[in-house]
């Protein structure tokens, strides 16, 4: 599933293409942000893979900041959206997967979405396993991301469950979700990150909600009535 960030200074453009994205059943539209600052701030709040992004807007301009994320290790995929089609050179100088003006059809807009699974599905199958700073007993540990079943957030930690034991860390679950989400880890709740791999069972309770079975833990994993939906198109279901 593509998690995106809309980043127009036109309220009525992002809208119209929150819809378009809505429509395809394939994007997740995680935030919207209406210039530069507000999209960093997205992007460190909500992570996301995938930026639809402005050119021309208030302050910093749409290729600053495609020029400043790809400097990230693993920034988002950048499209950029716009009504100004003189600057796609530009555009493409700056690593982005695609380059729509406005207005954006749905065939185009369907093409650049093909695009950019593609450019993530090889950046995931480039990227080995990372590890995770950790601690245990006093003692700083780093586990590896294909060891981690769960995360879940309380407080202001965040605790790594793996198959043998349970692990501290300090980073904030939103951090690790902006780090995690391309090894295929999923939030499905405000409290709780899950490992799509180690998913065995849902099972649907009252109210419209799931419950998660994972691979070697006894703990049920709640997934919020708003990440239903999302998380079912995750697992193909």
């Amino acid at each position: 599933m593509l998690r995106a960030i809309i980043v127009d200074d036109e309220a009525p453009a992002r809208s119209e293409l929150h819809f378009m994205l809505d429509e395809t059943g394939q994007v997740e539209v995680v935030a919207e942000a209406a210039n530069v600052r507000e999209a960093v701030e997205r992007l460190k709040e909500k992570g996301g893979n995938l930026m639809f992004l402005d050119i021309q807007m208030p302050g910093a301009t749409g290729l600053q900041l495609a020029d400043a994320l790809a400097r990230l290790k693993y920034p988002p995929a950048i499209v950029f959206v716009t009504a100004y089609s003189e600057h796609a050179a530009k555009a493409f100088d700056v690593n982005a997967i695609d380059y729509l003006v406005k207005p954006v059809e749905t065939d185009r807009l369907l093409k650049a979405l093909a695009k950019v699974k593609n450019y993530l599905s090889h950046t995931a199958r480039g990227t080995q396993a990372e590890r995770v700073p950790v601690e245990k007993g006093g003692k700083k540990l780093l586990v590896s991301t294909d060891k981690i079943h769960f995360i879940m957030a309380k407080d202001d930690y965040s605790y790594l469950h793996t198959e043998q034991d349970r692990y501290l860390s300090t980073v904030s679950l939103a951090q690790l979700e902006a780090k995690l989400e391309k090894h295929n880890f999923f939030r499905v709740h405000r409290r709780y990150l899950v490992n799509l791999a180690c998913v065995e069972e849902v099972t649907p309770v009252s109210g419209g909600t799931l419950l998660l079975t994972l691979t070697g833990e006894e703990e049920k994993v709640p997934v919020s009535r708003r990440r239903v939906a999302s998380l079912k198109k995750a697992l193909g279901l």
